[in-house]
């Protein structure tokens, strides 16, 4: 059971998503089934809006001098919700405050949870280097067989507008197949390295910059209509 103060750090990667709380509702619910039960106080909580790669964050300075100011507990619901950047991590594990993950229960305080912490963000900092160089080879091997990558001018580039209507609609069916099966070695290559959700081959694919059908970025949506069409497939 949790005992203690708590400061909570929660983040957002976009304005959008800052504006609307989206993401904010789970974190929040995360932290609070997590301290359940005990004699807890959580003092604060911190909002940040900032990417994940960005070691620059006013908020979590702040939240970080007030938690070691009360002595208190700095607590994230997530990992991966707190930083991509494992040099911004290590500088927080090196700290004397105290981290908590709602998602690494097990991780226990002081020493050796600060040790078993950077080792994680080592280990994730590596995979996250394999991923984007499988994915540069596959990109490369795609462009070598002829295959163009995105589709910067969205449904103009889908020169079906001279047929029949049910004609284009096949035409345009035909090429999402197409698009589909070209990027079937990338998402393996994902799902091999343990990136499996709509969303974070969502991540991936942005990542990476590979346009989306029309151009833009990908959204879960459009990354369910891919798998579905490479099942069909």
């Amino acid at each position: 059971m949790a005992a203690g103060k708590f400061i909570s750090y929660l983040r957002v990667s976009t304005d959008k998503q800052g504006r609307s709380g989206l993401g904010i509702e789970a974190q929040r619910e995360a932290v609070t089934s997590y301290l359940n039960g005990g004699r807890w106080t959580l003092v604060a909580e911190y909002v940040e809006t900032e990417s994940g790669k960005r070691a620059d964050r006013p908020k979590l300075a702040a939240a970080l001098s007030h938690a070691k100011a009360i002595g208190a507990k700095l607590v994230f619901a997530k990992l991966d919700r707190l930083t991509r950047n494992v040099d911004l991590l290590r500088s927080l594990v090196a700290s004397e405050v105290d981290l908590v993950f709602c998602d690494l229960p097990n991780v226990p305080p002081g020493p050796m949870g600060k040790f078993l912490l950077t080792q994680m963000a080592a280990v994730a900092e590596l995979e996250a280097g394999l991923i984007g160089e499988r994915t540069k080879k596959a990109l490369a091997a795609a462009k070598a067989r002829g295959v163009k990558l995105g589709n910067p001018n969205g449904a103009r580039a889908l020169r079906c507008k001279q047929t029949g209507n049910a004609e284009a609609v096949a035409c345009i069916k035909q090429k999402a197949t197409r698009r589909a099966l070209d990027l079937h070695g990338i998402i393996a290559n994902f799902r091999r390295s343990g990136v499996t959700s709509v969303r974070a081959i969502a991540a991936e694919l942005n990542q990476q910059g590979i346009a989306a059908p029309r151009g833009g970025q990908w959204h879960p949506t459009a990354v369910v209509r891919l798998l579905e069409r490479l099942s069909q497939a």
